[in-house]
């Protein structure tokens, strides 16, 4: 067996799939498009930083932004 992953770019394709399935011909292992995450909602918490390093962290952010900026502008 060999995997595949596909783009479905309209209904009638979709249901092709299904009456594929259907018929045992194939199995579709994800039926609905994923949920896209926000990057904030997806790594919220993984540092694990106490305060003072969680201001530090974001204060070297913040300088990193305005350096941007100013270079950018």
């Amino acid at each position: 067996m060999e995997t595949v992953l596909l783009e479905i770019n309209n209904e009638k394709a979709y249901q092709l799939l299904q009456s594929l399935e259907d018929l045992k011909l194939i199995k579709m292992l994800k039926k609905s498009k994923s949920e896209e995450v926000n990057l904030s909602d997806r790594f919220a918490g993984v540092l694990k930083l106490s305060e003072t390093e969680y201001n530090k962290f974001q204060e070297s952010l913040t300088e990193s932004r305005n350096e941007w900026n100013k270079n950018t502008l």
